[in-house]
Parts: structure tokens; C-alpha cells; sequence
């Protein structure tokens, strides 16, 4: 009888104790949404996660024609936002993103799109 009510209290108070904080920065949306065909030219990039990130140890590149190159972030944007603005060109691209949430844990992402012929 006793090994039952240590057994229900421990079950219990792990009911009652705080839950572990989340370990990632997982991507919640973007725009533009993966796998979108958009029209090629000048585009606004954003990515929103569930955390918080370090902007300035978070990357993003767009991997495009067999070349990739960094993104410059938009320093101006809410705490789980990282933002760009690219001028794409036709064909298909890869958004590839590199995120340090801020308990310490990197996470690291695609986004795949479809660039409109002009």
C-alpha cells in the first residue's frame, strides 16, 4: 500500500513540475511559402520561428543556378523573424537557413521555390 501512494505522489508531482523549455528554433512559416512559384525580380524574404534568435549568429543563403550566396538580414525585425530581400532569377532556388535560437541550440532549414520564367 505504501509502494502505491509513492508511486501516485511521484506521478503526480511530475504532473505539477515545469515542463522542459523547447530545444530548437523551429520554422513556424515563410514568405514566400516553400515550395511557391513566385515571379522573378526583386523579393521580400521572411521567415517567423517559435523562439527567439540570435540575428547576428543566424544566417540565411539562397542557393540558386548552382551558386549560393549569404543574404544580408534586415537588422529591423521581431525576435523570431529573420528577414532579406533578394532579386531572383528564373528557375528553381533553395532558401537555406542557419539559425542560434537562444537557449544555445542551432537549427538549420530549407525552404525550396520556384522562380517564374520572365
Amino acid at each position: 500500500m505504501l509502494r502505491l501512494m509513492l508511486l501516485a505522489i511521484t506521478a503526480a508531482a511530475g504532473c505539477l513540475s515545469p515542463g522542459r523549455a523547447a530545444a530548437h528554433a523551429i520554422l513556424l512559416d515563410s514568405e514566400p511559402a516553400a515550395r511557391a512559384t513566385v515571379p522573378p525580380g526583386p523579393t521580400g524574404i521572411k521567415l517567423r520561428f517559435n523562439s527567439r534568435i540570435d540575428h547576428a549568429r543566424s544566417r540565411l543563403a539562397l542557393r540558386s543556378g548552382g551558386e549560393e550566396r549569404v543574404l544580408t538580414l534586415d537588422p529591423a525585425t521581431p525576435a523570431d523573424v529573420m528577414a532579406a530581400s533578394s532579386d531572383l532569377q528564373p528557375g528553381d532556388c533553395v532558401l537555406r537557413w542557419q539559425v542560434l535560437a537562444v537557449d544555445g541550440h542551432i537549427t538549420r532549414g530549407e525552404v525550396p521555390l520556384t522562380v517564374q520564367a520572365k
